[in-house]
């Protein structure tokens, strides 16, 4: 049997672009010569959809649209749709939908498996808005003669022999097998961060040796805002891989499952992750919304760098523009800095000085702030300032702005609402500072992309005379490991201090200082998501006084 894995990225709400994307693979499949094509969750609609699901005109166009594709798929072809399905037992209570599988073939649809685990925690809430489905034995489709068990991302994720902590009660995969089925077929919209593809990989071999059948599965590529979908499709037999998975990219991957699969799966190391990730989700974020130009500001530090090294990976360079934005404490390394990245990068360089409005500013201010000291304040106006003249660039340009803050500045408040904040997208924002320039490294692997001063010379924001961030903060080094495990692991302050070596004192007020700035982050740019600890997957009240651990 030759089963076709679409690995297709879709656009939630463009039903009639997603109909086309996936009428094309399963003509490609057919061309191949396969029996049945897999889609990924709710391929026809777009992964996730959320409140749209309220909304009874979003759930029409669904229904035409699944009828009209119908119409667009080769008609002696069976292909397995992600899609949604009524709750037919909503008389008796639950939510009105289920998250769902439809089989289209000779010119019909019909629904033949409905998802029984829904997420509820991190970025999810399927719980919202699905009815879970009870009865995944019953999720079982002939084709060509074999058994094939349909099971939709999360279902397979609960086997109490690879997981030591179970989320649900039921393995659907496990009643499946028990049902007959000959082998097991997931579609899955599952988010990538770091270490989700071998997890993936893992699990997979280990249920195919469990139960000793095949295992298929077909995941969504893609960026969606802050979610980055990696694909990474596969099938998996005890022996082995048919395959090496493809990651953020599109690809459609037809298997015999009669063949023998022997291969071993082979993956990047992290940083060429990191980098695939953010320039898929940076390419899709603005492809999504209908834009081609980014503008970022380029003050010859290392986080306006990287970023701009991405924006031109994702745009191209003459799609990106940077902004220098320099004032009186602007230091003339970080122009020429600035300078030297743009050339490196073949992208345009445009100077504006903000003295003379930084000294309107002030000078407005003066009645009100009379010999007041120079203070934060004066820090943040120049901030502010530079993100006004950002933003009127964007607009008038129409050029959407990119934020370059990092996940470190963005723990402890060391950035300005309104000011360095300003953004439509945080590329940089699920990276610590120390991964950024490991990131800045890679990207100069075959030459200089990031120029060697600005990897060398210590961060600062250059706000007042002779400023330094370790004036503000531990060195990166020092502070990274302390705020991923606050923050990625929420271990307890003591114990932070007991792995780290920091003085239990000193953690507990980067604990308190990161946990009072929970109000800025609320107000922070959409996240390209690289770990399971984003800020958008977390649910810290804003208002709140836990600023110490006992």
């Amino acid at each position: 049997m030759r089963i076709a894995l679409a690995q297709i990225d879709t656009t939630v709400g463009d039903f009639a672009g997603n109909r086309r994307t996936i009428a094309k693979a399963a003509h490609e499949a057919r061309r191949q010569g396969a029996d049945l094509v897999v889609t990924p969750e709710l391929a026809l609609c777009g992964y996730p959809p959320e409140d749209l699901l309220l909304r009874p005109g979003f759930l029409a166009a669904h229904e035409r649209a699944l009828q009209e594709l119908t119409g667009d798929l080769p008609p002696d072809l069976p292909v397995l749709v992600g899609c949604l399905a009524a709750n037919e037992r909503r008389k008796i209570g639950g939510r009105p939908l289920c998250n769902a599988v439809a089989l289209v073939e000779d010119g019909l649809a019909r629904v033949v498996a409905r998802k029984c685990l829904l997420p509820t925690y991190d970025i999810f809430d399927e719980s919202r808005y699905f009815e879970p489905w009870t009865r995944p034995q019953e999720n079982l489709l002939t084709v060509a003669g074999r058994k094939v068990g349909l099971a939709v991302c999360e279902d397979g994720w609960n086997d109490a022999h690879f997981f030591r902590q179970r989320l649900y009660p039921v393995d659907p995969v496990e009643r499946l097998v028990q049902a007959g089925a000959e082998l097991v077929v997931n579609l899955s919209a599952s988010p990538w961060n770091h270490g989700k593809e071998r997890l993936r990989a893992d699990m997979l071999r280990a249920a195919a040796r469990r139960h000793r059948v095949p295992f298929l599965y077909c995941n969504l590529v893609g960026g969606n805002v802050g979610l980055l979908f990696d694909g990474g499709s596969m099938a998996v037999k005890p022996e082995g891989f048919a395959f090496t998975p493809v990651l953020f990219e599109e690809g459609l991957f037809v298997v015999d499952t009669g063949a023998p699969w022997q291969l071993e799966p082979v993956f990047p190391e992290r940083v060429e992750m990191s980098w695939r990730a953010l320039v898929r989700g940076l390419r899709d974020y603005f492809a999504k919304f209908g834009f081609a130009r980014a503008v970022l500001g380029v003050s010859g530090g290392i986080d306006s760098a990287v970023t701009a090294a991405l924006a031109v990976d994702a745009l191209g360079p003459g799609n990106v523009v940077g902004l220098a934005l320099p004032s009186s404490f602007s230091t003339p390394h970080s122009l020429a800095d600035a300078e030297a990245l743009c050339r490196n990068l073949g992208i345009r360089l445009e100077q504006l000085p903000i003295q003379d409005a930084y000294e309107a500013v002030t000078g407005t201010l003066q009645p009100l702030f009379g010999d007041r000291p120079f203070d934060v304040t004066e820090e943040n106006v120049q901030a502010r300032i530079r993100g006004v003249l950002l933003m009127a660039y964007s607009n008038k340009f129409g050029h959407l702005l990119l934020a370059t803050g990092n996940k470190s500045e963005a723990a402890m408040g060391f950035c300005t609402l309104y000011g360095d904040m300003c953004g439509a997208l945080a590329v940089l924002g699920d990276l610590w500072k120390t991964e950024v320039y490991e990131l800045a490294r890679w990207l100069n692997r075959e030459g200089e992309r990031i120029p060697a001063h600005i990897l060398a010379k210590p961060p600062s924001p250059e706000l007042r005379p002779g400023q330094l961030t370790t004036d503000s903060l531990p060195p990166y080094d020092v502070l990274d490991p302390v705020l991923r495990l606050l923050v990625e692991e929420d271990v307890p302050v003591s114990e932070v201090a007991r792995r780290t070596g920091m003085a239990p004192g000193e953690v507990a007020g980067i604990f308190a200082r990161m946990q009072k700035n929970e109000f800025k982050r609320y107000q922070y740019a959409p996240t390209l998501r690289v770990t399971e600890r984003c800020w958008d997957g977390r649910r810290v009240p804003v208002a709140h006084s836990f600023l110490v651990e006992g």
